[in-house]
């Protein structure tokens, strides 16, 4: 199985490929603990996504709290291989 940072890495440049006109920040784990590890900025419109694994990976203390407050800001998600296309269509929702 692929680790964290390595799904990570590979997200990241999947995202350009996606959205190039967009800009993906990658957070500080240390800064707030919790906070998702991806910001991705899109003209007007931003999205905060906190990468997992796996779909069975589980979150650690805060996660669930940032990733709801923020849904409630613009959007955010879990997301992790099993179900990145379908983020990835939301978030072409959300974009375009």
């Amino acid at each position: 199985m692929i680790t964290e940072n390595a799904y990570q890495r590979k997200l990241i440049q999947k995202i350009k490929r996606a959205f190039p006109e967009a800009m993906v920040l990658k957070n500080d784990p240390n800064y707030i603990q919790g906070i998702p590890d991806l910001i991705i900025m899109h003209g007007s419109q931003w999205a905060a996504l906190e990468v997992k694994r796996s779909e069975s990976s589980p979150s650690r203390p805060n996660q669930e709290y940032y990733v709801d407050a923020m849904q409630e800001m613009s959007y955010a998600r879990f997301i992790y291989p099993e179900n990145e296309r379908e983020i990835f269509d939301e978030l072409k929702q959300l974009f375009y």
